[in-house]
């Protein structure tokens, strides 16, 4: 088993960022599975999202504990795994490398204005638009303490996989 067969990693940044098509290419080119992170919110935090409501940490809370869970199973396994999760805070990307210590990042960033064009042109999305300034207000980027890679999500997701398998 390859080292790559056995990588795992988290897309991460805001809604309409890439996370899950960037994250299905480099799941394929990785060989392993993706994981959509978005499936594994409540009813309830959909149903707040979707009235334009932010989540609290306490709703995010049971959400972060299912995706830790994966993670761990993962790495018991010895399998790799693509997993997108907005993991917008520090606190939130420590809870899911406890999981993990091998865990890596890529935050796929971009200036506001191509996010909001992205989530506007974005399809049958229970997140609106009116809920990005709320989630980049919230956004702890990467440190430097953190495994990962910072990504300009201008660049086309084929680009944007590359750089993470160069890594």
């Amino acid at each position: 088993m390859s080292k790559s067969t056995q990588s795992r990693w988290i897309m991460m940044g805001v809604s309409g960022c890439g996370k899950s098509s960037v994250g299905l290419q480099l799941a394929g080119a990785l060989e392993v599975p993706f994981i959509e992170g978005d499936t594994y919110h409540s009813y309830a935090n959909v149903a707040k999202m979707t009235a334009g409501v932010p989540l609290t940490d306490a709703d995010r809370a049971d959400w972060l504990l299912a995706l830790h869970q994966q993670i761990r199973d993962a790495r018991l396994k010895r399998s790799g795994l693509v997993l997108s999760c907005s993991s917008l805070k520090r606190h939130y990307r420590d809870l899911l490398r406890s999981a993990d210590p091998e865990l890596r990042f890529a935050h796929l960033a971009g200036p506001r204005e191509l996010i909001a064009q992205r989530m506007a042109a974005r399809k049958d999305h229970y997140m609106p638009p009116t809920l990005l300034d709320s989630q980049l207000a919230t956004l702890e980027p990467l440190q430097d303490d953190e495994a990962g890679i910072v990504l300009d999500i201008a660049q086309p997701p084929q680009e944007l996989v590359r750089q993470i398998l160069r890594t």
